[in-house]
């Protein structure tokens, strides 16, 4: 049926009044809803990504139970600081461990970056963003457009095709988390991360939305921060209204900003910092807070696949793990084993390059990664040098998902193949919404100029009520 619905929307857009019509509304409501990251249109594309009922609960149920096994995996860590060093945590980064951020999640809202191919038989995991997920905005907004289309209004009178909105569930897990923190009222939320970024528009999109719903909510750095007789405040904020206040009280950061950043940019001072002295003296709640890094960290998947852990989990999350997790392992001279099988370590890697991938513990953006199977094997030494001098994981290669999707080049529709990734957002255990990124190259990632995005519906037979 899928197959079926993706060639019927293509055919709409034979049609050069109709694609031509489609592109245009695309292109001007993107503007109109500053639908960009930079200066680019996040989506480039005249067709959303269409997912079946079917598919979207393999998403859910499969991405829950792993889910779920990284939370009881993180109060393991927690718990055992000789586990914690398999993941490589900086000493400030342990320092930050110490606080009870008021609530029990490690991340209260996640993303979770999958392969899933066009006929659901794969589905392979490659990332977990614990720490700062972004475009949940945008996915929801871009649907909003993508739904009132020429071409989707069209397709929508011979199949059911469903939005995924997450915003709502966003705002309702800040709110939840403010509640257990022993917060009442509505909290004043600063969205805190750097000036200039790309995501700005994103930002923007939410304050907007926090404000609709009735939560005052500023975008601020954390460099326009002061922490004083127990309160932390923002000096210099972008409000959505004009204000004549000159400062913010802040009850609840939105905190968007990378604690690897936060830590490289005021490095020894980083743990003086106000935002830092507020959050340990427990002056605000924190979403996520400094103990996503437990999770967000790439090692965790080293600690999914050993099996030397796996009575950590339930049989259900066992299951889970080793039908959708790469094996992982942190790189560094040891003997570890791979399908069961005893190995050496770096002298596998040596020798297993078409089938494993390098990436860096803690960056994004695609940042740092090396495709082996792309890579010559001398440059493919040199980059396992360099993971042995900065700590780094070498993982298994998934199947990679691939579809057809159209484009205007020149004035006319083309359709071309493009790898596809299916990235579901988590709130608390829970999946709700997915990012969708597209791409010509191996590397799929936005950041790294890889790519666009696109909407994810679902859809089903029949014509919506």
């Amino acid at each position: 049926m899928l197959e079926q619905a993706i060639a019927d929307y293509h055919a709409l857009l034979e049609d050069e009044d109709l694609a031509r019509a489609t592109w245009e509304a695309l292109t001007e409501g993107q503007r109109e809803r500053r639908l960009f990251f930079g200066t680019r249109p996040l989506a480039t594309v005249l067709r959303p990504r269409f997912l079946t009922h079917q598919q979207y609960e393999l998403l859910q149920r499969g991405v829950g139970l792993v889910v779920a096994a990284l939370q009881r995996l993180g109060d393991a860590l927690l718990a055992d600081a000789t586990l914690r060093s398999r993941i490589a945590l900086t000493p400030q980064e342990e320092a930050l461990l110490a606080r009870d951020p008021g609530y029990p999640y490690h991340s209260a809202h996640s993303r979770m970056d999958t392969f899933l191919t066009l006929d659901g038989a794969s589905l392979r995991f490659v990332e977990y963003n614990g720490e700062s997920p972004a475009a949940i905005a945008y996915e929801d907004v871009l649907s909003e457009l993508f739904n009132s289309l020429p071409a989707m209004q069209q397709f929508a009178r011979r199949y059911a095709i469903t939005p995924l909105p997450a915003r709502h569930r966003l705002l309702a897990t800040l709110l939840d988390v403010w509640r257990q923190f022993g917060g009442s009222g509505s909290p004043r939320i600063a969205i805190l991360d750097w000036s200039g970024l790309p995501t700005h528009s994103e930002f923007v999109l939410f304050q907007h939305y926090f404000r609709n719903h009735g939560v005052e909510a500023v975008i601020c750095t954390p460099d326009d921060l002061a922490y004083r007789d127990g309160r932390l405040v923002a000096t210099r904020f972008e409000a959505t209204e004009p204000t004549t206040a000159t400062e913010f009280p802040i009850d609840l950061v939105y905190k968007r900003v990378l604690t690897s950043e936060l830590l490289v940019r005021y490095g020894d001072a980083a743990l003086d910092h106000p935002l830092m002295r507020a959050y340990a003296d427990g002056a605000i709640c924190m979403v996520n807070s400094f103990r996503a890094k437990l999770l967000h960290k790439k090692a965790i998947f080293a600690l999914l696949t050993d099996e030397t852990l796996s009575d950590l989990f339930t049989p259900e999350e066992r299951a889970a793990i080793n039908a959708h997790v790469p094996w992982t392992r942190l790189v560094r001279p040891e003997m570890t084993t791979c399908a069961g099988t005893p190995v050496d370590l770096m002298a596998f890697a040596r020798t297993e390059r078409e089938r494993l991938v390098l990436k860096p513990n803690d960056e994004y953006g695609g940042k740092g990664v090396v495709i082996g199977w792309e890579t010559s094997p001398d440059a493919w030494d040199r980059a396992l040098g360099d993971a042995l001098r900065t700590p780094s994981i070498v993982q298994e290669r998934v199947t990679i998902a691939y579809e057809e999707y159209p484009a205007m080049v020149d004035g006319r529709v083309q359709i071309g193949r493009r790898l596809v990734d299916s990235d579901p957002f988590v709130f608390g255990g829970e999946v709700h919404g997915c990012l969708c990124r597209l791409s010509t190259v191996t590397l799929l990632n936005v950041t790294a100029g890889g790519g666009s995005t696109t909407p994810v519906f679902l859809v089903g037979r029949g014509a919506a009520p």
